[in-house]
């Protein structure tokens, strides 16, 4: 498949998203969802599982990307934004506070998508075999 970088680069970014909104839109949802389901989903295992999702594909894209277009740019901004939402994981709620995992992941996930955008932008301008003409 020639568009595996770009697909999992516009996944890195959609994933980037979701751990945003789901920042954001947790709290409404359990209000309204309350008493309509017999389960709750643990709010940090959430947040884990779409950082165990998005750190891999984000590191493939990556990879894949530089090894296509040879420019690093992306990298660093990528991994800055990783480590904001790894650091938001294991340190959590409980020592940041509320308000300081959802700053450092939404900091996090701003970053991410930046990076996964300038990759998609930078392999799109070198005029890979990967990208639409």
């Amino acid at each position: 498949m020639k568009n595996i970088p770009v697909m999992s680069d516009k996944l890195a970014i959609m994933l980037s998203l979701a751990c945003v909104a789901h920042c954001f839109l947790t709290p409404s949802f359990a209000i309204l969802a309350y008493g309509f389901f017999p389960f709750a989903l643990d709010n940090e295992f959430i947040h884990a599982l779409i950082l165990l999702v998005a750190f891999p594909i984000s590191l493939f894209a990556l990879i894949k990307g530089y090894t296509i277009h040879k420019t690093i740019v992306a990298v660093p901004i990528a991994l800055f934004g990783l480590v904001c939402l790894i650091v938001a994981v294991i340190l959590g709620e409980a020592i940041l506070s509320e308000a300081g995992e959802k700053g450092l992941t939404v900091l996090g996930s701003v970053f991410v998508a930046t990076a996964h955008y300038k990759n998609y932008q930078i392999c799109k301008n070198s005029h890979c075999s990967c990208h639409e003409k």
